[in-house]
């Protein structure tokens, strides 16, 4: 009897073991899955999208693997260069213990300026155009079951429909705890932004929403991109914190990956259990979107 208990034992070690190995190994080497805390990349990502980072895109650093902050070597290996408009991330330089998700738009050398809410690279204001509404809305768990109305315009659930129809521009929707709502003033609501299409240098066409060209970012000295490191700004330029505040450049060892694919998008109207709502939950038309 004890000899059959210790190999049951080791059995149950042996599975937890290897299994745990591949999933160090696959999450270092392959894929790593993130889910998207905060509204900073708006319009690309959502509140509550999980995705999937390709952890070959740049190579390896350090910060690829478990463990990273112990400052057990620096440099990358088999590393290759991202591009301008790559959507990336990385570790926060300031506080080792946070992953950033950004846009980059500079390279090492590069100057980048922001100058009444329009990017400047190198001297030159980058082209944006067809300027369209955009919707944000945060609004408190309590609602789900009565919907938000205001004049011409409904949200229900997942969707925005004006005069009965759906919404013939672009919006997010995610719901907060009451408390969370009451906690801080202004968090929570409906707000009314622009969309535009912003054209890198390099042809990267790509989303941003502003709302105003004259808010905290919008006016910046002119930054240049040291030696080995990066600039990142969030596409939702007046609420990211970015490179062009506390973190400044990045680090090239802290780049983690580059974003694939959305492979799951909810907006936490209801708990996972609570089946009957995924129609007013989940965001279908994410699943498996990729981003650009």
């Amino acid at each position: 009897m004890p000899a059959k208990k210790t190999n049951v034992a080791r059995e149950w070690f042996n599975t937890i073991f290897y299994g745990a190995l591949i999933a160090i190994v696959f999450r270092s080497f392959l894929l790593e899955p993130f889910n998207i805390p905060s509204g900073s990349m708006i319009p690309t990502l959502h509140v509550g999208d999980h995705i999937f980072v390709t952890k070959w895109s740049y190579g390896y650093s350090r910060y690829s693997f478990p463990f990273g902050s112990w400052k057990l070597w620096n440099g990358r290996f088999w590393a290759t260069e991202p591009e301008v408009g790559d959507v990336i991330v990385f570790r926060n330089p300031i506080n080792e213990s946070q992953d950033f998700v950004k846009r980059l738009i500079g390279k090492p050398g590069d100057t980048i300026q922001m100058i009444n809410g329009r990017l400047h690279i190198n001297g030159t204001q980058v082209p944006r155009e067809n300027p369209r509404p955009y919707i944000v809305a945060t609004l408190p768990k309590s609602m789900r079951g009565v919907g938000y109305y205001k004049d011409n315009m409904s949200i229900k659930g997942n969707k925005i429909w004006i005069d009965n129809e759906p919404a013939p521009f672009g919006y997010t929707i995610e719901y907060k705890p009451d408390d969370y709502c009451h906690m801080y003033n202004g968090a929570c609501g409906v707000f009314n932004l622009t969309e535009y299409t912003e054209i890198l240098p390099n042809g990267v066409r790509h989303s941003i929403i502003e709302f105003s060209d004259d808010a905290r970012f919008d006016n910046t000295p002119a930054f240049t991109v040291p030696e080995n490191h990066y600039f990142f700004i969030g596409d939702n330029r007046d609420n990211s914190g970015d490179s062009r505040g506390d973190i400044g450049a990045v680090p090239r060892d802290n780049i983690l990956g580059q974003v694939w694919f959305i492979w799951y998008s909810h907006n936490y109207y209801a708990p996972m259990l609570s089946i009957w709502s995924w129609g007013n939950k989940m965001r279908w038309d994410r699943f498996g979107m990729g981003i650009d």
